[in-house]
């Protein structure tokens, strides 16, 4: 065989290879992209909590949330509690139950794309996570109750809290629990999730192009969705805090967010401390069950915004209120459940269908207009198809 020949075959041997990497970026992007969504099962009254239901704006959406007034409604720190992938705000509320005990008001949403909101056309990553929790932090802080504000995220809404932190110095104070380190590790992570038998040198490439294909669609930067990014862009306190027995998210990614964070800091001597929290025995959920936790956030928080409590009394407090998970409310990530829309069907990329949209993450037509066209490539855009139907939100 000539050279000529040769190089030949090997052009399109790679080339074939990287057509199959490109068609499983296109194939996770569809399967990963679009969470199942899970209206809330129960409110704050159902939990002793007095509460207000309200929208929050954002790009276009008005994404349903409750208020929560602490102390009867007097002035004092506020806080908004962002829920995770595929959860609804309704996960939130034992957060709530303590931090409301301490003295805080708390504002709770469906992220959009969740909860009750309807589904959206473009997958979602944590760029709109963050987007949504900074319009979020608007309301909340715009409300008469509220001195000063903070963010709490869960896993993905983690990522929201630090990124609408990064760009709004009015936020007194980050929590960020279970929360994944940087979108390449977030997609390598999902792939062992999924148990995709890759190994490293193929997967972290991998991982690299799909990340990027991911984000496209909605014109997002990697950098701009990466928590460990975002840290060089506030100053204000951080509490990281992870379960050691983390399945979901390594505690591995808690050490690479405080590296980060820290590093961020180290020229800077005006800025706020980075704070950690390792919950021994902790899950990736759940952790408001430890009083440890509750101890440490209400602590945390009461430092960072004031309030009519000391850090101590108000940690102890939140860790003598108890606060459970809400029933039958928590389910397996849809994205690697062993559906026809799971990322564990993702061995079938060479299949036909394997790019198109799942027909249960399509937004519902408007009447009379016939329905969108599944693909795998809408239109590049970093604004969001505004919702067929009346707009409302989404889990911790």
């Amino acid at each position: 065989m000539g050279i000529g020949r040769r190089l030949g075959v090997v052009t399109a041997v790679v080339a074939a290879q990287l057509g199959l990497a490109y068609r499983f970026a296109l194939a996770y992007r569809v399967r990963a992209g679009y969470p199942r969504r899970d209206p809330p099962h129960v409110s704050p009254a159902e939990l002793g909590l007095p509460f207000e239901s309200l929208s929050i704006p954002s790009s276009g959406l008005e994404l349903p949330a409750w208020f929560i007034p602490g102390r009867g409604g007097a002035p004092g720190p506020g806080v908004v509690l962002v829920h995770g992938w595929e959860s609804a705000r309704d996960r939130t509320l034992p957060m709530a139950v303590f931090l409301h005990a301490a003295g805080f008001h708390c504002l709770t949403f469906d992220v959009r794309g969740h909860g009750a909101n309807p589904a959206e056309a473009l997958p979602l990553s944590a760029g709109e996570f963050g987007l949504d929790a900074a319009a979020a932090f608007d309301v909340l802080v715009a409300r008469p109750e509220v001195t000063v504000g903070a963010i709490a995220g869960h896993s993905m809404g983690a990522v929201g809290a630090i990124l609408a932190g990064a760009a709004d110095p009015r936020v007194a104070a980050i929590v960020a629990t279970s929360g994944p380190s940087g979108p390449y590790r977030l997609t390598r992570q999902t792939f062992r999730l999924a148990h995709l038998p890759i190994p490293d040198p193929i997967a972290y490439p991998l991982a690299w192009l799909t990340t990027r294909v991911y984000l496209r669609p909605r014109g997002h930067r990697v950098w701009a969705t990466s928590a460990s990014a975002a840290f060089a862009r506030y100053r204000g306190p951080i509490l990281l805090a992870h379960g050691d027995e983390d399945a979901v998210m390594p505690a591995h990614h808690l050490g690479r967010l405080e590296r980060a964070a820290l590093a961020s800091r180290r020229d800077d001597p005006s800025a706020a401390p980075v704070e950690t929290l390792r919950v021994a025995g902790g899950q990736h959920s759940w952790l408001y069950e430890n009083p440890i936790y509750r101890r440490a956030v209400a602590r945390f928080l009461t430092a960072a915004c004031g309030g009519p409590l000391g850090p101590e009394v108000a940690g102890e407090i939140a860790a003598s209120t108890a606060a459970g998970r809400i029933p039958d409310a928590e389910v397996k990530f849809e994205a690697i459940a062993g559906s026809p829309s799971g990322i564990r069907t993702l061995a079938g990329v060479a299949l036909p269908g394997a790019t198109r949209m799942p027909a249960a993450a399509m937004p519902p037509p408007v009447a009379g207009t016939h329905p969108p066209a599944a693909t795998a490539n809408p239109p590049p855009t970093g604004t969001p198809r505004a919702p067929d139907v009346a707009p409302l939100a989404g889990k911790p």
